[in-house]
């Protein structure tokens, strides 16, 4: 394929022969995700590895009655182990990724990485690093929802959210901010007009602009 790269391949790149390097630029291809398609969902539970190009992917668990908990999310130069987790034998929960924004992602067929994983070393301990990371940022989700007060966990969101982009303009709704936050839209409202009032951010159409940093660091900590 046409700009493929290998660099967040790197743990295990090197180990692999020259026939395997070969195959594995053959069978990755770029595909291009439109805000709100599902990588995967209870119909597409394993379309292979990813690494994520441009724009963002959204983890998340749905109950019955519709309830979204976000367990993390994904950025440009990230790579989604989840989306081919039917090869690893130690994943077995139910969860759902979608495209937070038009995303382009780097997808490698499932079946031709899973023999790579049975039989490469380094592959197989690439894979069980980057779920132990991901492990970690779940664990992390839900320390903010059990023991955080909402306010913190808003505050964090914009913090990362502002450092992650490099602007102190968010571009997310108050509903894209509840669900980040596994939180419902109107505790948001309440909570983004008490910032407003205290002149730490300013709410606009699709967005908001953080205005007092330090205020909103000390809410963070």
């Amino acid at each position: 394929m046409d700009n493929f790269t290998h660099i967040a391949f790197s743990d295990f790149w090197d180990n692999l022969s020259e026939e395997d390097k070969d195959t594995f630029i053959k069978k990755t291809s770029d595909l291009h995700l439109k805000k709100g398609d599902f990588v995967r969902s209870e119909r597409e539970k394993c379309q292979g590895l990813i690494f994520i190009k441009s724009g963002a992917l959204r983890t998340y668990l749905l109950s019955e009655d519709g309830r979204e908990v976000t367990l993390y999310r994904l950025h440009e130069g990230d790579v989604c182990i989840l989306s081919a987790s039917c090869i690893l034998d130690t994943i077995s929960f139910d969860v759902f990724i979608d495209a937070e924004e038009d995303t382009v992602v780097q997808l490698t067929d499932m079946s031709f990485y899973g023999e790579l994983t049975e039989n490469n070393i380094y592959v197989r301990c690439f894979g069980y690093r980057i779920a132990t990371e991901r492990f970690s940022d779940v664990m992390w989700a839900m320390q903010q929802m059990l023991f955080m007060r909402i306010d913190q966990r808003l505050a964090i969101y914009l913090w990362d959210e502002s450092v992650r982009t490099g602007s102190l303009q968010i571009k997310a709704t108050q509903e894209e901010v509840a669900i980040a936050i596994g939180s419902a839209r109107e505790v948001v409202s309440r909570m983004l007009k008490m910032f407003s009032d205290e002149g730490i951010v300013r709410v606009f159409r699709g967005g908001i602009e953080i205005k007092d940093r330090a205020k909103l660091h000390s809410l963070t900590l």
